[in-house]
């Protein structure tokens, strides 16, 4: 039992670090008509340029995997921006005092922080028709960031937000 309940708090904290993402896009469009793609010419992520390097080819392996490949001629641009903001921790511990008598309730509560700030990354992934310069398709991913992380931990991250982000394309309708 003991076991049991040690893999459910694991599984708990492995379940918060997970990146979250929304979804939309045009139900007009046929995305089997998409297997090109190029980065949007105006290309600016707002990553450093070692994080960005690393968001790319996370990106390009991707999207090789979903069938798609690199042209000059592309039909579809691919556009990434990002936003970081930080958050006070939610984790806290409660102290609570209580006491009745005669159908009289008082009771003080209070909660202390645990840990300080954190920091989180929202990446937002637009999928623009070259021709008709239309947004077809779009995931905005947010997820904890880590920026005194390793390269390779940055990497890691990175893969995981992309996966998360291409997840859903193409959409079902």
């Amino acid at each position: 039992m003991r076991a049991f309940n040690i893999l459910l708090l694991f599984l708990f904290l492995v379940s918060c670090n997970t990146p979250q993402a929304v979804y939309d896009y045009d139900q007009e469009v046929n995305f089997s008509n998409y297997s090109t793609y190029a980065l949007f010419p105006d290309f600016r992520s707002g990553l450093s340029q070692l994080d960005e390097k690393r968001l790319l080819a996370s990106l390009e392996n991707q999207l090789q995997q979903k069938g798609f490949s690199a042209s000059s001629k592309a039909d579809m641009y691919v556009n990434v921006y990002t936003d970081e903001f930080r958050e006070q921790n939610r984790n806290s511990v409660g102290i609570g005092v209580g006491g009745s008598g005669r159908n009289v309730g008082v009771g003080v509560s209070g909660g202390i922080p645990l840990g300080g700030p954190e920091t989180y990354l929202q990446i937002t992934f637009d999928f623009i028709d070259v021709k008709d310069d239309a947004l077809i398709w779009q995931a905005v991913v947010e997820s904890k960031f880590n920026p005194d992380a390793s390269p390779k931990e940055r990497q890691t991250q990175f893969q995981k937000i992309v996966q998360k982000a291409l997840e859903a394309y193409p959409p079902k309708k």
